[in-house]
């Protein structure tokens, strides 16, 4: 059960074990019927389903969050699994789960709809701005980068791998992009001197770096 002490007090108690497995074939049978609702629609519903069913001891949410990804991009709607709704259900956390109970109390889906496609709206549109933040700051880093002369052709390789992976070793960047250790250290300093890198050790060895502007607009 959640919530409470046993499962009289419990805010909310799942199915019992032996309908777990019945409760989950029936959620997958409804995923994929011909006649099922549009895309956002399904993951919205599969989602509180999913919720409800409440499979696992722990990890639950994670998965019912993935789910909605999935669906998603299974649909065709997403070219990649990469809409996350983690954040508007944490930033409106007891709206989430009153809607959830308003859902397995009176069937008010309609209200639960409103309340789920709000939050994909405001995660896409979060997203394209993200997007659009990153590439305006690739852009203006690779033109700071072509300003070191002899050495911007493989420094800017470099600076790809940062963007594919904005903290990493020295080493790994050397792997990543074939040169030699020595060879990666010095574009690593040289991305320093222009403020695009920062270290977070303070070590001899394994040092770590990230690409802060990166990581500023992620957080």
């Amino acid at each position: 059960w959640i919530g409470g002490t046993r499962p009289g007090n419990a805010q909310f108690v799942p199915p019992p074990p032996q309908d777990v497995e019945p409760c989950l074939s029936a959620l997958e049978r409804y995923l994929h019927a011909p006649d099922a609702p549009g895309a956002l629609v399904k993951a919205a519903l599969a989602h509180v389903q999913f919720e409800t069913i409440h499979p696992f001891l722990d990890g639950n949410g994670r998965v019912g969050r993935l789910l909605i990804a999935l669906i998603l991009h299974h649909d065709g709607v997403l070219r990649q699994p990469l809409l996350y709704l983690s954040l508007y259900f944490k930033r409106h956390r007891a709206e989430y789960y009153r809607q959830l109970d308003a859902v397995r109390h009176t069937g008010n889906w309609e209200a639960w709809l409103d309340f789920f496609l709000e939050g994909v709206e405001q995660t896409a549109t979060g997203a394209v701005d993200t997007a659009h933040r990153l590439l305006a700051l690739f852009q203006q880093d690779a033109a700071r980068v072509r300003t070191l002369g002899r050495s911007a052709a493989n420094a800017l390789h470099l600076f790809d791998a940062l963007r594919r992976r904005p903290v990493a070793t020295i080493g790994v960047l050397a792997r990543q992009t074939g040169v030699s250790f020595a060879t990666a250290a010095r574009h690593v300093e040289a991305l320093v001197h222009l403020g695009i890198l920062r270290e977070l050790t303070q070590k001899s060895r394994e040092r770590v770096f990230a690409y802060q502007g990166y990581l500023d607009i992620l957080n």
